[in-house]
């Protein structure tokens, strides 16, 4: 495959031969074990090391099944994906993964959210899954989720361009309520101010000091820097318009979570492995993804894969949509509190409003909120 079909090495590994190799320069150093060559039995080669990791994340078969196809122990086959997988995520993540460390890392992404889905003073789009994984030894009901499955709990929060800025992995799955968030490293952080958030700033063409805030749907509180939607049906025009302009820019973290499951196969089902290991293999396909989607973007997630939308603002469904399940990565339910502060309610009215201005505006919007079926 990497001599004579690129496209079979693709599906095979995620990747093209030049970034594997690109990514075998970087991981390839720590993925050595020289104590166990010999004149008898020479080590395995951190290119293998890799390529087998890289193929049960791909597939999420079991990983006795690559015993067969890499002719590794299975023993050995365990021990190399835990500890590549470790290595994956300790190397790419400063690069790739780190959270926005100054205020105008923040606004950056606040402007690619304002010029590519048209909501401005956004630093991010923020959802939970569960990863499912199978019944623990001996845990009782620590992993057991109100949908009758195991799992551990993945929050992250995305940029608008599809890739994962803020990740927090490992709660157990039976904990899907309103502690959650609060628990959250992310929760915390927001809480305690030490993510360094931009301070307010006036609305794109108004004097309106509006504060910076992150985008979720009707699982997340409402805070004065976290917006959710306003809840009920038969909803006035202005309401249904900021639930329509938040439901878009919200669709972002939806698509990243669907092109990290379309292409990380070993989210298609639940995970045989223990909860610790599964927060390591998690991380690591986390980490490959901000890594493909930044350098090898066309062919990772090539046009049409993604959420699309025509000039009249109407939604085209991505290819990855056909390839998801809930099998492995299912929603979450909810995972902060329903009680909101007046000033929260305030700013997420600030926002309803300005949406309505001529400023704010999107020429499309009222076609979509006035549907019959919307």
């Amino acid at each position: 495959m990497r001599l004579h079909d690129s496209d079979s090495h693709f599906r095979y590994l995620k990747m093209s031969k030049a970034t594997f190799d690109q990514l075998l320069a970087k991981v390839g150093p720590l993925l050595v074990r020289r104590r166990y060559s010999s004149v008898v039995r020479p080590s395995i080669s951190p290119g293998e090391r890799l390529a087998l990791t890289l193929r049960y994340l791909a597939t999420g078969n079991s990983q006795i099944s690559l015993f067969f196809s890499f002719r590794v122990g299975a023993a050995t086959v365990c021990q190399i994906v835990r500890e590549a997988c470790i290595v994956i995520w300790n190397v790419l993540m400063e690069e790739y993964v780190m959270a926005p460390a100054t205020e105008d890392d923040w606004k950056s992404i606040s402007a690619q959210f304002s010029q590519l889905w048209n909501f401005p003073n956004c630093l991010g789009a923020i959802d939970g899954k569960h990863v499912v994984i199978q019944a623990p030894d001996r845990s009782g009901s620590t992993y057991y989720n109100y949908k009758g499955t195991y799992s551990i709990v993945l929050l992250a929060v995305c940029d608008a361009h599809y890739r994962f800025i803020l990740v927090d992995v490992g709660d157990s799955g039976r904990h899907s309520d309103g502690g959650v968030f609060s628990n959250s490293a992310f929760g915390q952080a927001t809480e305690l101010g030490s993510l360094s958030l931009p301070v307010s700033r006036p609305l794109p063409g108004t004097s309106t000091e509006a504060p910076f805030v992150f985008v979720g749907d009707e699982a997340f509180p409402l805070r004065t820097n976290m917006l959710r939607p306003y809840p009920g049906r038969g909803l006035d025009e202005r309401t249904a318009v900021f639930n329509y302009r938040l439901s878009r820019a919200r669709r972002v973290i939806e698509n990243t979570f669907g092109i990290l499951a379309a292409r990380w196969r070993i989210f298609r089902r639940p995970i045989i492995a223990a909860p610790d290991n599964a927060v390591i293999f998690t991380k690591a396909a986390i980490a490959l993804h901000n890594y493909l989607r930044t350098n090898e973007s066309s062919v990772y997630c090539p046009p049409g894969f993604t959420d699309a939308e025509d000039g009249a603002g109407h939604l085209l469904r991505g290819n990855w949509r056909h390839e998801v399940d809930d099998g492995g990565l299912s929603r979450i339910g909810q995972i902060g509190g329903n009680r909101s502060s007046r000033s929260a309610a305030e700013v997420r009215d600030m926002y309803r409003d300005y949406f309505m201005t001529p400023e704010g505006e999107v020429t499309w919007q009222y076609h979509h909120v006035n549907r019959k079926d919307y």
